[in-house]
């Protein structure tokens, strides 16, 4: 099976939950008994932003109309205009939400799950390297606008990035993570299915 294909499969048991044990080292279960409570966390922010996030329903619902049918329609493009299969296409569409969602839509659409899981770690570490550079460089001051575009595009790994800058980029990017996620749930299959 090689090391490449046991360490895949591996990765691909931790964000489903389905192993536990050590691999390569690593004690598996401390990893997964951490990400419960990392998630809930995220609710801390949530909370204590709650006034600013009633405040901004208008610009959440922009972000999201906006950011979730690029963050699929770029990589699906882009894929198909250079040639990849279906199969690779149908990995690369929920790149953008966070791992455990990605991979049941990747199995629900008929990607690959272990791809899907590939891209959605190197979207997020992307995003939450280039997001705050990108919003400097474009002159975006606005923590809500930024952690909310981290959020989306960039999943728990830009939620975390975002969280560094302030509470405020946190609650936001938590909040669009979330969203994106629950709304991508939704579509993505429905509309694969419609095609």
């Amino acid at each position: 099976m090689g090391l490449r294909a046991a360490g895949l499969g591996s990765v691909k048991g931790v964000i489903l939950g389905r192993e536990k044990g050590v691999v390569l080292g690593c004690d598996l279960t401390v990893i997964h008994f951490l990400l419960g409570p990392a998630v809930v966390l995220l609710a801390v922010p949530l909370f204590r932003q709650r006034a600013v996030i009633r405040a901004s329903a208008r610009l959440i619902a922009v972000g999201l109309a906006v950011g979730l049918p690029v963050g699929i329609l770029s990589a699906v493009g882009i894929a198909w205009v250079l040639g990849a299969s279906s199969q690779t296409i149908l990995s690369l569409a929920p790149k953008s939400v966070t791992a455990g969602i990605a991979v049941g839509i990747s199995e629900q659409i008929g990607g690959l799950q272990t791809l899907t899981i590939v891209l959605v770690i190197m979207t997020g570490i992307t995003g939450a390297v280039l997001g705050p550079i990108i919003a400097r460089l474009a002159r975006i001051d606005d923590p809500r606008v930024v952690g909310l575009t981290m959020g989306i595009a960039s999943h728990g790994i830009g939620t975390a990035r975002a969280l560094q800058i302030n509470e405020v980029a946190g609650a936001f990017s938590g909040l669009g993570m979330g969203l994106n996620g629950v709304l991508t749930a939704i579509l993505l299959p429905l509309i694969f299915r419609l095609l």
